[in-house]
């Protein structure tokens, strides 16, 4: 029985490889079966997410190699790329493992999100019965892991985007975003991620202004919001408790006189501002009106570095939490197997008990006197017992296997006559 991981992520392959690595959440009940069947998995797990594809195998020692080849022929990468999937065997892979569901081993150091994506992964998999006693296990102890590192190290405590930073600022500022409305100039790939973190923060209300209207709409209508064009943010800056500004205009696109008109509409009720653009989206002066937060791209990513100095030293005291837990669940998987294999030698010695037992049984009902059956009992279930070690170590003498014999000797007590 052999535990590995095989796959692909943000570190070895491009995003074009990733894609085609993806799988379709619909279709994972047949990929399973798919795959354990064509690589002989006893059980099986695939673990798919925008920065890695990874399948979680058990199979007889050596099939890894089989998955990898299946990974490779279903995503269709070239054997000039192969060197992209990676093979993680046995400890290594209980140490990749945690260190996935600890976020130690993410595009952002720490992220948790990693974690929920793993639990549903192994939902699927457990509900059509594909994974088994080792995966299991291996998952329950990876969960219980990646709870102890959040609660014994401070892996996940700051922010290490400018994105993240940017709404755990506008929490400290209003302590329930449930009550305010957000305004989001620009639709790129940071004002999406603001976008997801305040919603995901219970944000009341959302505006998207975007110099195209479509995209605004877009991003918008993700979030229950609604999109306006660029030329309308006077109009509803007054509505807006925080302002993120990511776009790459040229222009200011926030002036102070249009913040000076707000705020009288609002009333002097605070407003926080973050520009993230460069050049800067907000009017310098702004900075200057009262009632206004105004944090500008190099504020929030001086911020951001400190809590990425302080993610990394967590991360190696994660690391040595993490080393020890894996050594753990290693020993705990090696016991596993012996396990089956006392299983297995206690079937054995059973079924030969029952067969010389049967065939006792009838000599005694055809009449044969209980001694003569019970001595020929005794003398088989010994032959039957010493059958196996014995061309053990015929065959180990034959063969000159002194290590063997030396094993055997220890497993089965063996004194030596007239040697120590």
């Amino acid at each position: 029985m052999s535990l590995s991981i095989s796959g692909i992520n943000h570190r070895t392959a491009p995003v074009a490889i990733r894609e085609r690595a993806a799988f379709d959440p619909s279709k994972l009940e047949g990929e399973l079966a798919a795959l354990r069947g064509d690589c002989g998995l006893e059980e099986a797990l695939i673990l798919s997410t925008c920065n890695r594809t990874e399948i979680y195998a058990v199979a007889p020692a050596g099939a890894e190699g089989g998955v990898r080849d299946w990974l490779a022929a279903r995503a269709a990468i070239s054997e000039g790329d192969r060197s992209c999937i990676y093979a993680q065997p046995g400890t290594a892979a209980i140490r990749h493992a945690m260190a996935v569901a600890c976020g130690l081993d993410s595009m952002v150091l720490g992220e948790h999100e990693i974690l929920g994506q793993m639990k549903e992964a192994y939902r699927r998999a457990h509900q059509v019965g594909a994974t088994g006693p080792v995966l299991n296990r291996l998952f329950q102890q990876t969960f219980a892991t990646a709870k102890r590192v959040r609660t014994e190290t401070a892996i996940g405590a700051n922010a290490v985007s400018v994105a993240y930073a940017a709404v755990n600022l506008s929490r400290q500022i209003f302590a329930n975003l449930a009550d305010h409305t957000a305004l989001l100039i620009g639709a790129g790939e940071t004002i999406q991620l603001v976008a997801r973190h305040l919603h995901g923060q219970g944000l009341g209300r959302m505006i998207v202004a975007n110099r195209s209207l479509e995209r605004a709409h877009d991003l918008a209508h993700e979030f229950d919001g609604y999109a306006i064009a660029l030329d309308e943010i006077p109009s509803h800056l007054h509505e807006a408790d925080i302002v993120v500004s990511a776009t790459s205009s040229p222009d200011v696109l926030v002036q102070r006189a249009s913040v000076e008109d707000a705020l009288k509409r609002r009333r002097r009720r605070p407003m926080f501002i973050v520009d993230l653009a460069v050049p800067r989206d907000v009017a310098a002066g702004v900075a200057e009106l009262p009632d206004v937060y105004l944090y500008t791209v190099d504020q929030l990513e001086a911020a951001v570095q400190r809590n990425r100095d302080a993610r990394q030293g967590a991360a190696d005291a994660a690391q040595s939490l993490l080393d020890l837990e894996a050594a753990y669940f290693a020993r705990r998987l090696q016991a596993l197997d012996t396990v089956e294999d006392l299983l297995s030698l206690r079937e054995r010695v059973d079924r030969a008990a029952d067969e010389l037992l049967s065939k006792a049984r009838r000599r005694l009902a055809a009449g044969e006197a209980p001694e003569e059956v019970l001595e020929h009992l005794s003398r088989a279930l010994t032959r039957q017992l010493l059958h196996a070690p014995t061309r053990a170590i015929q065959r180990a003498g034959e063969t000159g296997d002194l290590e063997l014999l030396a094993a055997l000797r220890r497993l089965l007590d063996l004194a030596r006559r007239g040697r120590p």
